[in-house]
């Protein structure tokens, strides 16, 4: 069974892998996805980069 832990806010990617350990899951893969922003510039829409989200899939244990 799988199942997707994300990163929070205000959380090391460390506690997130002890959080997945003490429910008994294994990670097995790191998702990072970008969030980008759109950005006024010279009177044009630029979309730029402004963050990430670390998701990490985890199975579990047996």
């Amino acid at each position: 069974m799988k199942k997707i832990f994300v990163v929070e806010e205000q959380e090391t990617i460390d506690e997130c892998l002890k959080r997945i350990k003490a429910e008994g899951y294994r990670p097995i893969r790191r998702i990072e996805r970008p969030i980008f922003r759109e950005v006024q510039k010279n009177g044009e829409t630029v979309i730029e980069p402004c963050g990430r989200i670390i998701e990490f899939e985890a199975v579990l244990n047996k």
